[in-house]
């Protein structure tokens, strides 16, 4: 009777403890983290580069967040420099706020409000005149997605003032670059 406690004892520690080791046993998934992308929020960068008539570079970088498959909202900084040799030169920097529409696929439109710090400096016989003030600056504007991540275009300037502008024109070209 002994004998047969023991074994009865014995076999139902094995059963006990496998079901047990059962319940205790859990799956762990590894998730790569790099290949989890949020597709609504994106990086971009507008720049320019001219050296027609003196030396333009521009830098626009600007973060946008996805509303739909149409319509996006960002923010984002801007920099620029113009220089006429022994002329004038003129640095901007500033905040912008944009929105983009995509009817179709191929077409972009844009409102975009920027408020820019101008400093110019003029170069004259009589010694250098500075100047620095802030300017408004709402773009409206259109142009076409060359591929998914490029879009080329033109936007114009609605506050444009010609004797008050930085911008020697109301109409300025665009390159989005989107990362």
């Amino acid at each position: 009777m002994k004998n047969l406690t023991l074994h009865f004892t014995f076999i139902f520690m094995i059963l006990f403890s496998s079901i047990a080791v059962a319940q205790t046993t859990t799956d762990i998934a590894v998730v790569d983290s790099t290949g989890v992308v949020n597709k609504k929020l994106t990086f971009g960068c507008g720049f320019g580069l001219s050296f027609v008539g003196g030396t333009n570079i521009g830098l626009s970088p600007n973060l946008m967040y996805a509303v739909s498959d149409k319509v996006s909202f960002g923010a984002g900084l801007q920099g620029n420099y113009t220089a006429i040799k022994d002329v004038q030169s003129t640095t901007t920097f500033g905040i912008n706020l944009l929105t983009q529409y995509s009817p179709v696929k191929k077409l972009i439109t844009l409102v975009e409000f920027a408020e820019l710090n101008v400093n110019t400096k003029q170069e004259t016989l009589n010694g250098d005149i500075k100047d620095s003030f802030w300017e408004s600056i709402l773009f409206v504007g259109a142009g076409l997605n060359v591929t998914n991540k490029i879009a080329l275009g033109v936007k114009y300037n609605v506050l444009y003032k010609e004797d008050e502008s930085v911008y020697t024109s109301p109409i300025i070209p665009f390159v989005n670059i989107t990362f």
